[in-house]
């Protein structure tokens, strides 16, 4: 049941097959069993039963919310979540209880979605590895595959096993893990420069960044307010679909939002692709493409073209502009963002009061990792 799509286990709950509490329990089981992944901060069990039973109550009306109702769900850990801890894997917000939900969170909630959690994620969502938060490294489940295990005894020389284990790709690892292990059925992460499509690679599960503005940042604490998207992560396109459909549209508590009403998203039928064209970025294939990727890239337009697509070669001449300019705005805007955590408004605050720069200086020394100073 567990390893279901949402179309399948939103099925199986109006069916009866499972019911919602049934389908929370195993999960948190699981929860308990992969705990040494790492991939979650915080397990709100006590909410998602609570959210289970009135799951329960629903379906037992015929009244479900939703195509989530019933769904176990995670959110990475910068999200805010009323009365549930939200950290950003950080001590500079170590404690800190949000009054509100994120507009995502929200949504998901609304839909009667079960929220198991809050997944682990580099701190403050600046990383790729999802290795550097307080609370530690998220591993990757497909390290303890039987492939990998018999993979990696056959090249190992006396290596410790407990450190034998594959990154997560981030900053979104523990939403990815998450899902790959199978304790949940999507999970919310967060994209800046690929912190949602990474570890969905990574992790062997869909990951999605929406276009700017599709989705409401209300709620998700920034890093790069004019990159930092919500993202999805889920077993499968179609159920990337059905969540993008419930989190799209605008949102008077984000100005950056679309104001045109959003139409509820269904995955296109792909049966005839003879009437589409699809251009292939000559900027894109640089020398550093590793050849495993240009091999798959040339496999999937060969693909289009043998159903009939037309593939050509276009030009994207500014591309090596917006690698600049994403550096630029990248590290101006974590500064200026990171600047709000100075000890005087919120988050940590250090017990130095010499000085009022004594008290910055030490605040962020113990409330950021180094890659933050």
């Amino acid at each position: 049941m567990l390893g279901r799509t949402l179309r399948e286990v939103s099925a199986a709950l109006k069916q009866g097959q499972v019911t919602p509490t049934e389908l929370c329990q195993r999960c948190l089981s699981l929860i308990k069993k992969t705990k040494f992944l790492n991939a979650y901060i915080t397990v709100s069990e006590e909410v998602a039963l609570k959210q289970a039973e009135e799951s329960e109550k629903r379906y037992k009306k015929g009244l479900s919310l939703g195509d989530l109702d019933g769904i176990p769900v995670a959110v990475k850990d910068n999200f805010s979540t009323a009365g549930i801890e939200t950290t950003c894997a950080s001590n500079m917000l170590k404690g800190y209880v949000p009054p509100y939900n994120a507009t995502v969170v929200q949504k998901l909630l609304d839909q009667g979605a079960l929220l198991m959690g809050k997944t682990n994620l580099d701190e403050f969502a600046m990383g790729s590895g999802s290795t550097d938060g307080i609370f530690g490294p998220v591993k990757n489940p497909w390290s303890y595959s039987k492939q990998y295990r018999e993979k990696r005894k056959q090249k190992s020389h006396g290596e410790n096993e407990d450190s034998d284990w594959l990154i997560t790709g981030g900053s979104s690892g523990g939403s990815a893990a998450a899902v790959s292990a199978f304790t949940c059925f999507a999970a919310l992460g967060s994209d800046t420069g690929g912190s949602t499509r990474n570890p969905a690679a990574h992790c062997g599960v869909v990951g999605l960044k929406p276009s700017y503005g599709l989705v409401s940042r209300h709620g998700l604490i920034p890093l790069v307010n004019s990159m930092d998207v919500p993202g999805t992560l889920t077993r499968c396109v179609d159920d990337a679909a059905t969540v993008l459909g419930i989190l799209a549209g605008h949102d008077p508590k984000d100005s950056t939002t679309i104001q045109d009403p959003v139409k509820p998203f269904t995955l296109p039928s792909l049966t005839d692709v003879s009437k589409l064209c699809i251009g292939i970025p000559k900027e894109y294939l640089t020398p550093a493409l590793s050849s495993e990727v240009r091999s798959l890239w040339s496999k999937a337009a060969n693909l289009f073209e043998s159903e009939g697509a037309k593939v050509i070669e276009v030009s994207l001449p500014h591309t090596s502009y917006s690698i600049v300019c994403y550096h630029v705005l990248c590290t101006s805007e974590v500064a200026s963002n990171m600047a709000r955590f100075d000890g005087l408004e919120y988050g940590h605050r250090c017990d130095t009061d010499v000085s009022t720069e004594a008290m910055y200086a030490a605040t962020r020394r113990e409330g950021f990792n180094d890659v933050k100073l």
